[in-house]
């Protein structure tokens, strides 16, 4: 799994101050994309020890609300994002976000997706949709996307939309 970067303090992708690591690697391609050079698989650096030992040490910041994923498309290394989610959750109970074009429906009829839902608190799904691009909503580009309570809704078994976003 390849990383173009990791963001110590990001106030964009979610509430609070976020530690943000962005991944590469997306077949999307979404028209007017803001990450379009985190699309190539074969940017960035591979995620090692080194960018685990800098992310958790950004997460153990008292000021850091919580970690969001995002790409590129986190969810086209499944196995990668599994095991990096699993590594960080040994060490760290803050919030996780994650930011997929991949529909929540889609990622819990697949095994693994399913797994890697139950380690995060908060799907932002959806791809990106250039006309229903939206500059009033919060944490997501377009009105299509959805900010969902992956807890709640994996719990109830039905999707729970994350309360007060626009």
């Amino acid at each position: 799994m390849r990383y173009g970067q990791i963001r110590k303090y990001d106030i964009a992708n979610g509430p609070g101050i976020r530690t943000s690591f962005f991944l590469t690697g997306c077949d999307r391609n979404c028209k007017n994309c803001f990450n379009r050079e985190y699309m190539d698989f074969n940017f960035g650096k591979i995620r090692d020890e080194e960018a685990l030992r800098e992310v958790l040490s950004y997460l153990k910041l008292d000021q850091i609300e919580g970690l969001t994923i995002l790409g590129g498309e986190p969810l086209e290394n499944p196995l990668g994002l599994l095991q990096a989610l699993k590594d960080i959750r040994k060490e760290i109970d803050k919030s996780i976000w994650l930011y997929s074009g991949f529909k929540y429906e889609v990622l819990y009829n697949i095994n693994i997706a399913r797994e890697i839902l139950k380690l995060v608190d908060v799907l932002v799904d959806g791809e990106f949709v250039e006309e229903l691009k939206d500059l009033r909503l919060d944490f997501r580009g377009s009105s299509n996307q959805r900010i969902i309570d992956v807890k709640a809704s994996l719990n109830k078994n039905k999707i729970i939309l994350m309360n007060g976003y626009k």
